[in-house]
């Protein structure tokens, strides 16, 4: 018959039981492609894979943190109708996109106007944002109406061939559409430009 086990070997038996189901776990871990579990989440901020603009879906196409020393300023995130890996390509690439920030501090509407404006100015010459000035104040008013931006908002840059540069906080419309393809690319490159506002966030804008 079966021999019965004393007190302190069941004991060992449970320990044992519990050191392989602990193996188990951290070998399924490790096996995950790296970022599984936090695919898409920044700052504990979960990024959609694909969102519509204009009818068109688009795909994710980076998504990164912008900080200046420690301070963290905001979670940032492209969306193209096609994958790019290059800021050429994505400046140069025609159709629907949007860049989406979303603050993790409190931001007043002059702090992003300058901020904006700087960027505007770090990759364009003199004559061309003589071209871009009108729509550069246009976009000032927008930023004045939609007032400071506050950790968990979501403001989305959108641009469709049909409606221009629309501005949305949480959902919300702002100002008119400004129009022309040429002023998103020029928001774009405070991003993606040759002097980006940011070189990492610049980088992760693009999948690096």
């Amino acid at each position: 018959m079966f021999s019965r086990r004393t007190p302190s070997a069941r004991a060992s038996l449970r320990r044992r039981a519990s050191q392989l189901a602990l193996t188990l776990c951290v070998g399924s871990a490790l096996a995950m492609p790296p970022g599984h579990a936090r695919a898409n989440v920044v700052e504990g901020m979960r990024i959609d894979d694909a969102i519509r603009v204009g009818g068109k879906e688009l795909q994710l196409n980076g998504t990164g943190l912008r900080s200046a020393f420690i301070l963290k300023g905001y979670v940032a995130a492209l969306y193209l109708p096609e994958k790019a890996r290059n800021a050429t390509v994505v400046l140069g690439g025609h159709g629907p996109k949007r860049l989406q920030i979303r603050p993790l501090r409190e931001v007043a509407p002059d702090t992003f106007i300058k901020a904006l404006n700087d960027g505007l100015r770090e990759n364009h010459s003199e004559i061309q944002l003589q071209r871009l000035s009108e729509r550069m104040l246009q976009l000032r008013h927008t930023m004045e109406q939609m007032g400071t931006a506050r950790k968990g908002d979501v403001i989305n840059f959108d641009f469709s061939p049909d409606g221009g540069t629309m501005v949305a906080i949480n959902g919300t419309p702002r100002g008119k559409p400004i129009p022309g393809e040429d002023f998103y690319q020029a928001v774009l490159r405070v991003f993606l430009g040759d002097h980006p506002v940011d070189r990492e966030l610049k980088r992760a804008l693009l999948g690096g």
